[in-house]
């Protein structure tokens, strides 16, 4: 079995999201000071890192982290490797042209993780990002696509006030996740798992994504 940790490493080095909470972990007891273990804690935004976005995020009705359906983060998914498309400075949009050519391998693996490659360092903010184009969505939906993951900060631009994207995927019925790291990843088809944790009324919630193949 190959597996492939596609998550990033929280630390204090780690880009939060302009104006959020940084990761911190500290230390509470070290064998080395005369405590019987050592026993750490941390501190953080929920969308510090890989994470999964609940609908509350963008929703103040919509559904809380504690109740994501785990099987939606749990199975067969397909990488789509735009990293072709972003050389230099571009940051066009992600379009159903470029994600044509999965369609049918979608209605047999619901989750499509979409590789740009555009946030290379974890420790410096994108300043822009590609986001889906408005038809994308609902074309997803026709397929059954119920889980969406990219590796930049947000499904839609990060001066984004109105969050449309985040609507209109949720409105297709597919769950989003956030900032994956899938630079050593090929395109192709995967079993992948990056289930949130069960936090009581979260936005969202970090994630430990993988894929594996057989």
């Amino acid at each position: 079995m190959q597996i492939f940790d596609i998550s990033r490493t929280l630390s204090a080095d780690l880009a939060e999201w302009p104006g959020d909470e940084v990761f911190r972990f500290k230390l509470n007891g070290r064998m080395a000071g005369g405590s019987s273990v050592n026993v750490g804690m941390i501190s953080m935004s929920l969308h510090n890192g890989s994470h999964a976005d609940a609908r509350y995020h963008f929703e103040d009705d919509g559904w809380r982290i504690e109740r994501a359906q785990l099987q939606t983060y749990l199975g067969p998914a397909i990488v789509v490797d735009l990293s072709h498309k972003y050389g230099g400075n571009s940051v066009q949009q992600i379009t159903v042209s470029d994600l044509d050519a999965w369609a049918n391998e979608l209605m047999q693996a619901p989750r499509l993780l979409v590789k740009t490659n555009v946030w290379r360092d974890s420790t410096v903010f994108p300043k822009e990002i590609p986001t889906v184009s408005v038809e994308v969505p609902a074309w997803l939906q026709r397929r059954g696509v119920k889980l969406l993951g990219l590796d930049v900060p947000s499904v839609d631009q990060i001066t984004s006030k109105d969050l449309r994207n985040h609507h209109s995927i949720a409105a297709a019925g597919i769950s989003i996740v956030e900032s994956l790291d899938l630079s050593a990843v090929d395109a192709g088809h995967y079993n992948f798992v990056g289930l949130p944790l069960k936090i009581a009324g979260g936005d969202g919630s970090p994630i430990r994504a993988i894929l594996w193949r057989d």
